[in-house]
C-alpha cells in the first residue's frame, strides 16, 4: 500500500520553479493536544522525547508561550494569521467533517506571504479548519502549494479502524459514528478512506523528506507546516513506537511524534540545509484531561484543554536554528500570534494589510538572554467567545487577571473543581489576580486580604489594556455557526448510498 501511495504522489508532486536560496527555509511543527508538562525538557519524568530534548538543548526553550485558543480549529487559525480568531469568525468551538464554514479566503496565512516570496509551501497532517463545498476550504486553497493530510480531528468519525499493533489490537478510544470515514487526502484529491492509521505517520515522514529534498534540490527557500495528529486522543501509533514507552498508549503517541522531530531534522542534514532553517515548535492547546492519563499533562499549571486558566493556553515552545538562536532558556512573553510577523521579517514578506495580533519576537529569539518582547499583554478569550462577556482574562507582565472563570467538559476529571464542566461563566470583580512568576499554578489570588490595595495600580493597568483592546476589537461573522450539512463531507465515492459505510476507497 505504501509503495502505490508513493507511486501515486510521484505523478501528481508539482514542480518547484528556482527562486532566491539566501532566504531562511521555515519549518513550523504543532503538536495536538499536548500540555505543558508533556515533554522530557518540560519535566515529564517517563516521556520519550529525545529530538524534541534535543531541540530544547541546542535551541530556545520558552516558559511563557501561549496559544491563542483553548481549542483545535481557533488556535490553528490564529497560527496561520497572527490573529486572534474572533477576527476571522472562527468561533465558538471547532470544525466537523459537514461544517459549511472554514476560514475565510479573505484572510492571509503565513503560506500566502511566504509564496509571494518565491517560496515553495507545504502542509502535512490536520487542517481544521474546514472543508466546505467541493473542498474549498482546503490547504492548497490558503497559499499552500502541497498538502497531504486529514480535514479534521480524526476522532470526528467512525474509528473502528484505528487499529495499532500487533493487528488484533483496537486502540482504546470511541468516535463520532456520524460522520464518514476519515479521508487522506493529496492536495484536494482523496487517495484512502478510511485512513490506516499504523500507516500515517510514516506517510507524512516521507513527504516531507520529499518536499524537503526537492525545494533544495530547486534552489528554492520552502515552507514546512508539519501538524500533527499526536497527542489527540484517541492515541495511535505504529509498529515501531507501539508498547514502547513507559506512558502507554500516550506515551507511545508522543514517542512518534518526537521520531517524526528527528525525520525532520534528519532530512534538513542529509539535505544541507539545518543551518539555513528556522524551526519552530509548539502545540495548539493544552491536555484533555477527560481522558485522564490518556489525555496528556498540564504539569504544575491549572486545568488544560477547553480553558482559559495556564494549562489550557500556556504551551511548550522551541525556536531552533544552529548559528542563529543561542541556546538558552527565556521566560518572555510570546504567542503563536507572533510566529506570522516574525516569519514575515525573516523572509522580508509584506504584511497583511489588516489589524494583527503579533510582534516580531526576533530580539528574543537572536539576542540570547538580553533578548526582549515587544509583547507584554495577552488576552484570552474562552472556546465560545461573546462580545457581551468580551474578553475573560488578561496577562500584563508577570500578572494575570480573570474577570470569568469557567470550566470545560475537556478538563474533567483533574483534581481541581474550577476545571470542571459544571462552572459556568463566573464574573470576577474584582477579578481573581496572581503572579505568574511566583504562582503559575494559579493558586493564590493577591486580590484577597490586607494586601489587596499593594495591587491596585497594577488592577488599574489592566482593567484599561482590556477596555482599549476591546474598544478596537471587531468580531467577524462566526464561520462554525454557518451549521453543518452532512452531504458536504468528503467522500471518496461522491454519490454513493448509504452513507457512510460507501465511503470507502477499497
Amino acid at each position: 500500500m505504501l509503495q502505490q501511495l508513493w507511486g501515486f504522489l510521484s505523478l501528481i508532486y508539482p514542480l518547484v520553479s528556482s527562486a532566491n536560496s539566501s532566504l531562511p527555509n521555515i519549518v513550523l511543527i504543532f503538536g495536538d493536544d499536548l500540555g505543558f508538562g508533556d515533554l522530557g525538557c518540560y519535566g515529564h519524568p517517563s516521556s520519550l522525547t529525545p529530538n524534541l530534548d534535543r531541540l530544547a538543548a541546542d535551541g530556545l526553550r520558552f516558559t511563557d508561550f501561549y496559544s491563542a485558543n483553548s481549542l483545535c480549529s481557533p488556535s490553528r487559525a490564529a497560527l496561520l494569521t497572527g490573529r486572534y480568531p474572533v477576527r476571522s469568525g472562527i468561533y465558538p468551538g471547532v470544525f466537523y467533517p459537514g461544517s459549511r464554514g472554514g476560514l475565510p479566503h479573505n484572510e492571509t496565512t503565513i503560506a500566502e506571504i511566504l509564496k509571494e516570496q518565491g517560496y515553495a509551501t507545504a502542509m502535512v497532517g490536520k487542517w481544521h479548519l474546514g472543508y466546505g463545498a467541493n473542498g474549498e476550504f482546503l490547504p492548497i486553497y490558503h497559499g499552500f502549494d502541497n498538502f497531504m493530510g486529514v480535514p479534521y480531528s480524526h476522532d470526528q468519525g467512525p474509528c473502528q479502524n484505528l487499529i495499532c499493533f500487533p493487528p488484533d489490537t483496537k486502540c482504546y478510544g470511541g468516535c463520532d459514528q456520524r460522520h464518514v470515514l476519515l479521508p487522506l487526502f493529496v492536495n484536494d484529491g482523496i487517495i484512502q478512506q478510511p485512513v490506516s492509521f499504523p500507516d500515517l505517520t510514516a506517510f507524512y515522514n516521507n513527504f516531507a523528506h520529499d518536499f524537503i529534498t526537492k525545494a533544495v534540490k530547486d534552489n528554492q527557500p520552502f515552507f514546512l507546516y508539519h501538524a500533527s495528529h499526536h497527542t489527540h486522543y484517541p492515541q495511535f501509533a505504529g509498529k515501531s513506537y507501539t508498547g514502547k514507552s513507559l506512558r502507554g498508549p500516550f506515551g507511545n503517541a508522543l514517542a512518534e511524534f518526537d521520531g517524526s522531530v528527528g525525520k525532520i531534522v534528519q532530512a534538513l542534514k542529509e539535505n544541507g540545509v539545518e543551518k539555513s532553517t528556522f524551526v519552530f515548535f509548539t502545540a495548539d492547546n493544552g491536555p484533555e484531561t477527560l481522558r485522564k492519563s490518556r489525555g496528556g499533562n498540564s504539569g504544575l499549571l491549572k486545568c488544560g484543554k477547553g480553558t482559559t486558566y495556564e494549562g489550557g493556553m500556556r504551551e511548550p515552545a522551541i525556536a531552533y536554528w544552529p548559528g542563529k538562536i543561542p541556546p538558552g532558556v527565556t521566560h518572555e512573553l510570546a504567542s503563536t500570534l507572533d510566529l506570522l510577523p516574525t516569519i514575515a521579517a525573516l523572509a522580508n514578506a509584506k504584511l497583511p494589510s489588516v489589524p494583527l495580533d503579533g510582534f516580531d519576537m526576533q530580539d528574543i529569539l537572536f539576542n540570547g538572554p538580553k533578548g526582549k518582547s515587544k509583547r507584554n499583554t495577552m488576552f484570552f478569550y474562552p472556546s465560545s467567545p461573546s462580545k457581551i462577556l468580551g474578553v475573560f482574562a488578561v496577562r500584563h507582565g508577570k500578572y494575570k487577571a480573570h474577570f470569568y472563570t469557567q470550566g470545560s467538559s475537556h478538563s474533567e476529571f483533574t483534581p481541581d473543581p474550577a476545571c470542571n464542566f459544571s462552572i459556568f461563566p463566573t464574573f470576577h470583580y474584582p477579578p481573581l489576580l496572581y503572579d505568574l512568576q511566583t504562582d503559575p499554578s494559579e493558586n493564590y489570588n493577591l486580590l484577597i486580604g490586607s494586601t489587596a490595595k499593594k495591587y491596585a495600580t497594577i488592577l488599574r493597568q489592566i482593567e484599561l489594556e482590556k477596555a482599549t483592546f476591546q474598544m478596537n476589537m471587531q468580531f467577524a461573522e462566526s464561520q462554525i455557526n454557518k451549521g453543518e450539512d452532512l452531504s458536504l463531507e468528503p467522500c471518496y465515492n461522491p454519490q454513493c448510498t448509504p452513507r457512510p459505510s460507501c465511503c470507502r476507497s477499497t
